[in-house]
């Protein structure tokens, strides 16, 4: 068998059709290549494989043959699809494919005196180095010795440093044993892995949001193969022409999650293959399709980029073409006339009806940050060049719109409450007419005199004044906000640090959403009570976030003191998914233990406090033709009248 498939192979090789050219015209309706795919590894008593996608039919259902280009590089191979789209692949040994070996390629994967892992069983080793705790020995050692305090502060600055060290071994550990291997190679990190809970959901598979933390932490530490083979396994998922209920929702859309998953070979039960199983939210409470997952796919790959300095994946002709797939999907022209993404309740990190449908914040703040990574690894075409234009004009609205009409402070607050309603003109003040009465009475006394920040979500007569944190810390990163307003957000959590830090690093959103206004805008979720979960809640996670923010805007001291509280309680909470309660004092009441992204989270803030500069693989900034294109938007607004450099490019604001 394994004979004639060559043949077959051999004598397709000629007549196979490019797959993932630069053109990507050819995935429309009429493409041959089903979108839904599961992609399989073959493996005889489970062997050992790299991802290579060698792929060949093991089923007699009708098939069609696709070149298919290889993961680890070289000349492509062949996917062959059946009519129901699963995409079958066959992986060779470690050794014997585009010369290869298990000592040069994914064998080995933790690098920095790391030691081997049994790639078969998936059991892999401490890779950790304890220099802190070296450090901590030699100074209780030379305190031993001579009688004086040790060199790096007093002796209880060396416990809390011990202290610190243990968890981040504890961390280390944890995040290691969530790897999930494909192929015998690392793929991602599953979600969580709470041994007390019985009931696994879908926590048992790969989110690409949530992988974002772990991957960040890995290429920190310098294992870069993990966040690699995560990248081109999860494009290989994209979808092309993905269906959910007899709907398509447009090429481009990046799953959600992914499972690995073994099943017995077609026709040999002595076989089983390894099969990746993608989630586009045909399966997710809610059936929301992830607007996030393809922003954070552009945002990591930049990252993994700037970290490992291979520019060969993002440069990879596939590579490219899903990131114009999903710039394409973005930017499509719609009905909506604001340059901000529109999008459905439930498609981000709060994944359940919130009521911020519409325009949310966290979805324009990575919308405007992918579209800069996008920008900035482009291969420079003529296939390009109107999608480049595009980009740039949207670039520039965008921020004009979220710095203009987003921001708030009590100078905004108090024009807002003298708004005239009801303005009908080019020049109207009150452009989305925003009634006054809007204002809630929570938001007169919370708002500090100084400092401010960028609104949830914002559409015609509705501002959403609740203080999102994701979306506020990622603009910061952005620089989709301007660098007084990000010193302004930290401004006011350092005012309110009572209400957004409290006993456990860092709110979601605030304030929570109660009573009657609970029961219309979540629909009475019992899991979105107020204070808990999406609605309140403090999430460990969001401390890489903040610490980025902070290093970003040069005041990495707020995020070690966030840091620092949270290391009181989460090893000994056993690192759950989230907090409940105004002051972040209960564990959830659903809240997962062993949560990942809580665990990544908290490491990839350690990092980065120990070494700011990293940060900038995660940091864009803006560059001085966007700068000019928006000094010049603001001086066309009649409420604000300023002296910019006159541009030499047309910008749609």
């Amino acid at each position: 068998m394994m004979a004639t498939s060559d043949v077959v192979l051999h004598l397709l090789d000629r007549a196979a059709p490019q797959f993932l050219g630069s053109n990507i015209g050819f995935r429309k309706s009429g493409s041959s290549f089903s979108s839904r795919s599961f992609e399989r590894c073959s493996k005889i008593r489970v062997p050992k494989c790299i991802n290579s996608l060698n792929c060949l039919s093991s089923t007699n259902r009708s098939t069609r043959i696709h070149q298919f280009p290889r993961i680890n590089g070289g000349e492509g191979r062949y996917a062959v699809t059946d009519k129901l789209g699963l995409l079958h692949c066959k992986c060779q040994s470690a050794d014997s494919v585009g010369g290869l070996t298990a000592e040069g390629g994914n064998g080995k994967w933790f690098v920095d005196n790391a030691k081997d892992f049994n790639s078969a069983n998936g059991n892999v080793r401490n890779f950790l180095e304890f220099e802190t705790i070296k450090e901590l020995k030699h100074d209780e050692e030379s305190y031993n010795s001579n009688g004086n305090s040790p060199s790096n502060g007093t002796i209880e600055d060396v416990v809390k440093k011990g202290k610190s060290s243990s968890i981040e071994n504890e961390a280390w550990e944890l995040l290691q044993e969530s790897v999930v291997y494909y192929c015998g190679s690392p793929v991602g990190t599953i979600a969580a892995k709470d041994p007390t809970s019985s009931s696994v959901l879908n926590y048992d598979q790969v989110f690409i949001r949530d992988f974002i933390p772990s991957g960040i932490a890995f290429l920190l530490k310098g294992e870069y193969d993990i966040v690699r083979n995560f990248i081109l396994h999860t494009l290989q998922l994209q979808s092309w022409e993905k269906t959910m209920d007899c709907h398509s929702p447009g090429q481009g859309l990046m799953p959600a999650s992914f499972k690995v998953r073994t099943i017995p070979l077609d026709g040999d039960d002595t076989a089983t293959e390894e099969v990746l199983d993608p989630d586009f939210g045909e399966a997710a409470i809610g059936r929301v399709a992830p607007v996030d997952s393809g922003l954070w796919w552009i945002i990591l790959l930049r990252a993994y980029g700037k970290s490992s300095g291979d520019l060969s994946v993002q440069e990879r002709i596939d590579v490219q073409t899903g990131i114009k797939m999903i710039l394409r999907l973005c930017l499509a022209d719609g009905f909506d006339m604001f340059p901000t993404l529109l999008v459905t309740d439930g498609s981000c990190m709060i994944d359940r009806r919130m009521g911020i449908h519409g325009h949310p914040l966290e979805i324009q703040a990575l919308f405007y940050s992918a579209l800069l990574c996008a920008r900035e690894m482009l291969a420079p075409e003529d296939g390009s060049a109107d999608l480049l234009r595009a980009l740039n004009n949207r670039l520039v609205a965008l921020s004009f719109h979220i710095r203009e009409y987003y921001w708030i402070d009590m100078k905004k607050l108090n024009e807002i409450y003298r708004y005239k309603t009801e303005e009908y003109s080019y020049d109207a003040v009150n452009k989305f007419n925003i009634y006054p009465d809007q204002i809630s009475p929570w938001l007169v006394e919370w708002m500090p005199k100084t400092g401010g920040y960028l609104i949830g979500n914002l559409q015609p007569a509705h501002m959403d004044f609740r203080f999102f944190s994701l979306g506020n810390l990622w603009s910061i990163v952005s620089n989709l906000a301007t660098a007084d307003q990000s010193h302004a957000i930290l401004d006011l959590i350092e005012a309110k640090w009572a209400d957004l830090v409290a006993g456990m690093p860092f709110k979601i959103c605030y304030p929570a959403l109660e009573g009657q206004e609970w029961q219309i805008i979540t629909g009475c979720d019992p899991k979105n009570t107020p204070w808990s979960y999406h609605n309140g809640g403090s999430w460990p996670t969001l401390l890489w976030q903040l610490t980025v923010a902070c290093i970003k805007m040069n005041r990495p001291e707020i995020a070690a003191k966030a840091v620092e509280d949270a290391e009181k309680r989460l090893s000994q909470d056993k690192w759950p998914e989230y907090y409940d309660t105004k002051k972040g004092r209960f564990i959830g009441k659903q809240s997962r233990l062993f949560q990942t992204w809580s665990i990544a989270g908290y490491l990839v803030a350690k990092q980065l406090l120990a070494n700011p500069s990293a940060a900038k693989v995660l940091i864009t900034e803006e560059d001085s033709e966007l700068v000019n294109a928006f000094s010049c938007a603001i001086s066309g607004n009649p409420r604000r009248k300023r002296g910019p450099k006159p541009s030499q490019k047309t910008y749609i604001v």
